[in-house]
């Protein structure tokens, strides 16, 4: 077969969608009995991160997907999430539902209960299965999420509870001392739970919190998770600790702790009842062999990728979903679905242009700047795509001779800029302003004076246009920020966007 999609969570959902409507020779396999299955575990305490808003005020579903973190994309109407809660963080339980009507509605080809045990290729890939079936493939993409837990190497962590499997009835934590390894939003949900019953809690990490709100990244810690700052801030018995864990020892039923102190050079040891490793999670690699083992990077948990998703040692071993963060990590949202249903869809393009001789898609615009400007206004004003994926995702513009014009849509800007579709193009963003995370949103006097150029200083999402010239960048602009991100006016934005594209 061509395609050999590994994973039915959203990500192969996604791409298994793509890859039918396309008409392609593909299956999807998938270990479990339904699609989707790790929200049957996760997040543990069942409330999702990812907002739900069915009532935006907007009749358009492009527009709606801005404020539809959960839904996966398809034509149909029927299939967005928000029919099914209008909660706006809902329950977990609600998508594993979600995911087997997607599944059960597009028609996905999937083989459920097909474990894959080991990826080998000679002249193509053998995929291998626990039920003892072999598959022959061209191309393979793994799309399996982050499937195991990441545990740092700390003597004695392994005597730890992990957030895989901990109970979560904070009533067997009653009168305990706990503590919590890891600062990210598993540690403050797990937190967060026990905060009635436990007799302390302490969440520990060497580094300072990182908040979403100011990160822009949604991986760091939300605000729908860290009211147990308050209880550390005022007093109530609980601890943020930034500090080092240099060994752990369980002696008598009690966890003796020694760390070292990140703003101090102090070294202590404290003791506690229970200790809870939430330290996130990296891809599982045993299902390589050692000749399609792919090189790993960021701790070994993820798969080093070219900017098309495909591994930098592996030709034909793509991977799709929240893996493929490690081209964007922290920085924007490739980890999360709203994100990664984008660069799914991008990556089928890429497998299209490549293998299949198919275009990426775009519109034919002609010699008259004016035109050319109103549809890049149009794309930044709709688009859900360069709205999720801010920063990651570009239309560009590709800049004939002839002054006539091609606008692909949502190429990834580090592909744009390392396959260059053109001598001369022109990228179109939406971001943020460079002076995040360092910059409190809320502080009013951030940034400098806007008399100087209001569009460089807009700190809040705004639209940025970049000129190439034979891979150089030879002109960056940005246009202001708006209140109702309405980027449609003359002056502002039409007149500097017809200017920038009418230069050859």
């Amino acid at each position: 077969m061509d395609y050999l999609v590994i994973g039915a969570g959203p990500a192969g959902l996604q791409l298994g969608h793509f890859l039918q409507r396309a008409g392609r020779d593909h299956v999807v396999l998938e270990a479990e009995d339904a699609p989707g299955s790790y929200f049957r575990t996760f997040p543990r305490h069942r409330k999702l991160i990812s907002i739900n808003k069915p009532h935006t005020g907007w009749a358009d579903p492009e527009l709606n997907l801005r404020m539809d973190w959960n839904s996966l994309l398809s034509d149909d109407p029927d299939l967005r999430f928000t029919r099914y809660t209008e909660e706006y963080f809902p329950s977990a339980d609600l998508l594993v539902d979600y995911f087997a009507d997607y599944a059960a509605k597009t028609g996905v080809q999937v083989e459920y209960g097909t474990r894959v045990t080991s990826i080998d290729r000679d002249t193509e890939f053998r995929v291998t299965t626990d039920v003892g079936r072999t598959y022959s493939a061209k191309r393979v993409i793994v799309a399996t999420g982050l499937a195991r837990p990441y545990v740092p190497a700390v003597p004695g962590i392994e005597t730890t509870e992990s957030y895989n499997d901990v109970s979560v009835d904070p009533r067997d934590f009653t009168d305990q001392r706990v503590l919590i390894l890891g600062k990210g939003n598993s540690a403050f949900e797990t937190a967060d739970n026990l905060v009635a019953n436990a007799a302390l809690i302490h969440v520990l990490g060497p580094e300072s919190l990182r908040f979403a709100w100011r990160t822009h990244f949604s991986g760091d810690l939300r605000a729908v998770n860290n009211n147990f700052l308050d209880t550390y801030q005022l007093k109530s018995q609980n601890l943020v600790l930034d500090a080092t864990v240099e060994k752990i020892e369980l002696r008598d039923a009690e966890y003796h702790v020694t760390l070292r102190y990140s703003r101090r050079p102090k070294t202590v040891t404290l003791v506690y009842d229970r200790a809870i490793t939430c330290t996130g999670f990296r891809m599982d690699t045993g299902i390589f062999t050692d000749r399609v083992r792919p090189r790993l990077t960021m701790n070994d948990r993820f798969a080093e990728l070219t900017q098309a998703w495909e591994s930098t040692t592996v030709p034909g071993l793509y991977f799709a979903g929240t893996l493929t963060q490690v081209l964007d990590r922290r920085k924007f949202t490739s980890s999360v679905l709203h994100g990664f249903r984008y660069g799914v869809r991008a990556l089928h393009h890429v497998l299209e242009q490549r293998y299949e001789g198919t275009a990426w898609p775009g519109e034919d615009l002609p010699a008259d700047p004016d035109v050319v400007a109103g549809a890049i206004l149009a794309r930044v004003n709709r688009s859900s795509g360069l709205w999720n994926q801010f920063g990651f995702l570009a239309d560009v513009l590709v800049l004939n001779e002839d002054g006539t014009s091609r606008l692909l849509e949502e190429v990834p800007a580090g592909l744009a800029l390392a396959e260059r579709p053109g001598r001369r193009f022109v990228t179109i963003t939406l971001e943020y302003g460079s002076g995040y995370p360092e910059i409190d949103p809320f502080d009013v006097t951030a940034g400098r004076a806007w008399e100087d150029d209001p569009a460089t200083e807009s700190l809040y999402m705004h639209p940025v246009l970049r000129r190439y010239v034979d891979g150089e960048l030879v002109e960056t602009r940005h246009l202001p920020e708006d209140v109702a991100n309405d980027w449609t006016g003359e002056a502002d934005y039409r007149a500097p966007v017809r200017e920038m594209v009418a230069v050859r």
